[in-house]
């Protein structure tokens, strides 16, 4: 979340960023503003009775000594008026910061200042194109191609659990290990340091990472136990380190994970929620990283870069897209889509945001480092990006390696895929 030093000293700042966003911050600000007056009034008051009893603390000892035993009850008397006031101020102070926080937390992060303005995706801008994209026509989609080769079976997983939960069949399943080990591979290579966290989390995690409250309705909720189902492995990660002060020279942090991920959203229809298109479950590996607020946003162009090496090296047709303001999640300051082509829908599938939280998620977290010079605690950068989510990726493979032959294997997971060349 916003710290309440930024919104109290740019106030018009923090409304012009968020219009970027398309977030009409004004009224909201100054709600803030005004609560936040009123947790300065309601200290002035209670570090001022705080003192008068400490004061009477010491002039009550010296009436005794004195034998001024009627006056040193009275002060005694004042004492206990003081305190009760304390104590109720004490609740004022509670509801006050209650408040304060609910208004806070409903404020995005504010959008980096080369963020695009815009409403809907049309307004993302290309940065960079790769690959080469298949011009013959004909060329089956993922899912005809998942039951001519039995790889994909959307039926079975209807009736096992419902639409957006395929099962994953002999090669199938074969080609997804493949790809999470190479991915994870990969991840560990370029120093990521591997973990496999749990995939439900509790409220605190939740909301440290900025998916509670803003995306409640998006994700699974276990009610009995008051845990929640995943959306991302970056929800666990990043939560390694809530409430903890890192040493400045560990930085840079990186953490890799693999996980099953699930979101309730069913998105559009038609073409756009077709076969692999949207899952509620789906596999990903992410990648974490908690870094200097000098350097985060150079750690962010390394993460795109290994997100990149991944795409080129599965020989798919891609594009990395800065997202505008309208398209981007309530939590980044800045994210970098990746998108595969898909030869049979003929369509750009995203399979990888890459995004620069800088101290939102650290704020939500109380995620600090001590600075080395200053001696103070200062709060981190997070950053997180999927390297890669599977069903999309899985998708253009399929789609884009398609031969009359087969579904041939890309080179780079022959060796993860027991050396076989071609799915038949």
């Amino acid at each position: 979340m916003l710290t309440l030093q930024i919104i109290r000293e740019n106030p018009e700042f923090v409304v012009k960023r968020l219009a970027v966003k398309n977030f009409d911050a004004k009224e909201a600000v100054e709600k803030i503003i005004a609560l936040d007056d009123k947790r300065i009034a309601i200290q002035k008051d209670l570090n001022a009775k705080q003192s008068e009893i400490n004061s009477l603390s010491k002039e009550i000892g010296a009436l005794f000594a004195q034998k001024k035993i009627d006056e040193a009850n009275a002060a005694k008397e004042k004492t206990v008026e003081l305190k009760e006031s304390i104590k109720k101020l004490d609740q004022d102070m509670a509801d006050a910061m209650d408040a304060l926080q609910k208004e806070v937390v409903l404020l995005p992060n504010l959008p980096a200042e080369i963020v695009p303005e815009g409403k809907t995706a049309e307004d993302n801008v290309i940065v960079k194109n790769g690959g080469t994209i298949p011009e013959k026509e004909g060329l089956l989609c993922h899912w005809e191609l998942a039951e001519k080769y039995n790889l994909i079976d959307f039926e079975l997983g209807n009736k096992l659990t419902g639409a957006g939960f395929p099962v994953y069949v002999g090669v199938g399943a074969k080609l997804q290990r493949a790809l999470i080990t190479f991915f994870l591979d990969r991840a560990t290579a370029a120093g990521y340091l591997e973990y496999q966290p749990p995939i439900m989390v509790n409220e605190a995690s939740g909301f440290g990472t900025g998916q509670l409250p803003d995306k409640e309705g998006q994700m699974y909720h276990v009610g009995i136990d008051n845990l929640y189902l995943i959306p991302t492995a970056e929800v666990p990660v990043t939560n390694i380190f809530r409430d903890v002060i890192v040493k400045e020279s560990d930085f840079p942090i990186k953490c890799t994970a693999y996980t099953p991920c699930f979101r309730r959203e069913a998105g559009s229809y038609g073409k756009d929620v077709r076969g692999l298109n949207r899952l509620h479950q789906f596999d990903k590996v992410e990648i974490v990283r908690i870094d200097h607020p000098e350097r985060s946003y150079q750690a962010l162009d390394e993460m795109v870069a290994h997100v990149e090496s991944l795409v080129k090296d599965l020989g798919l047709p891609y594009r990395i897209v800065r997202l505008c303001g309208g398209d981007m999640s309530f939590t980044s300051a800045l994210t970098y889509d990746f998108e595969v082509f898909s030869a049979g829908q003929k369509r750009w599938l995203e399979v990888s945001s890459v995004s620069n939280f800088e101290t939102y998620q650290a704020n939500r977290l109380k995620l600090r480092y001590k600075d080395e010079q200053t001696k103070k605690t200062v709060l981190a950068h997070t950053l997180n990006g999927s390297a890669l989510a599977l069903p999309r990726i899985v998708a253009s493979i399929m789609e884009n390696y398609q031969t009359e032959d087969g579904i041939k294997v890309p080179d780079v997971l022959v060796p993860y895929m027991g050396g076989m060349t071609i799915i038949k």
